[in-house]
């Protein structure tokens, strides 16, 4: 079987980055996303960059059903995962009870079920082959509760929560969990959630390409949580002193501020 690193959230972003970093590293890859013709482009692309394989499993995550189809096709075709990057994840604004329903419990099936789902599935390969690492995107949303974004921060505590345990429980079996939590990223996200300044807590966005080389260097070193940037870190450690109820009131001044 041909070792592959899987990608989730492949089309844009943190995901497309990572899959550039680790294909110039000679890495054969999959690449999951909802958009087909964009996964066909990157996988062209890749290909044709570095010489490496580049298959793609177009699938919506947010379909309950979708990661035991990719764990059967990666079956079909015979390749055997050792890296798995859980990118895949969206957010929205708004106050929760005004924000639609659908929009809250797929994000919750594709930020938490779905990870969570691939992780159960294809770190169990990795122990019997002693070998193996997870990296799993959180935020920096995992720190503080989140007003107006309450679904989406929620979710990020989860993936940093569930994280940090995992990694505990595999100690000694050769695979490692490393967990991405980056601040704002120049990303197509603010836009998508209909926000208009990228900023939290006047914490500036980051580059994608800076961030995605920080979580592909934090992995490579079995690190267990990334904070890209010195704020993002001074932040999150600052976190940890405040009430909650505090941190909760700060974030909703700056969502309201940044609408």
């Amino acid at each position: 079987m041909k070792d592959v690193v899987l990608i989730t959230g492949a089309s844009s972003g943190i995901g497309k980055e990572l899959a550039q970093l680790f294909a110039k590293e000679g890495r054969n890859l999959v690449l999951v996303a909802r958009n087909e013709s964009e996964l066909r482009k990157i996988s062209k692309d890749l290909s044709d960059k570095f010489g490496i394989s580049a298959f793609i499993i177009p699938k919506d995550l947010s379909i309950s059903s979708a990661p035991n189809e990719i764990f059967d096709e990666l079956k079909r075709m015979e390749l055997n995962v050792d890296v798995l990057v859980n990118d895949a994840g969206f957010g929205s604004y708004g106050a929760f009870i005004k924000t639609d329903l659908k929009t809250s419990l797929d994000m919750i099936q594709v930020n938490v079920t779905a990870l969570t789902h691939l992780t159960w599935l294809l770190v169990p390969p990795m122990i019997k082959n002693g070998k193996g690492k997870v990296l799993n995107v959180a935020s920096l949303a995992a720190f503080p509760p989140g007003p107006y974004m309450n679904v989406y921060y929620s979710t990020k505590a989860y993936v940093l929560s569930f994280s940090v345990a995992l990694n505990e429980e595999l100690k000694g079996t050769g695979v490692s969990v490393t967990a991405l939590c980056p601040g704002p990223t120049d990303t197509n996200f603010q836009k998508r959630i209909g926000l208009t300044s990228a900023e939290t807590f006047s914490i500036k966005s980051m580059s994608v390409q800076k961030v995605a080389l920080m979580g592909y260097k934090g992995l490579k070193k079995g690190k267990l949580i990334v904070l890209p940037g010195f704020v993002n870190k001074i932040t999150a450690f600052a976190l940890r002193f405040i009430p909650k109820s505090t941190a909760a009131h700060f974030v909703a001044i700056g969502q309201i501020s940044r609408k």
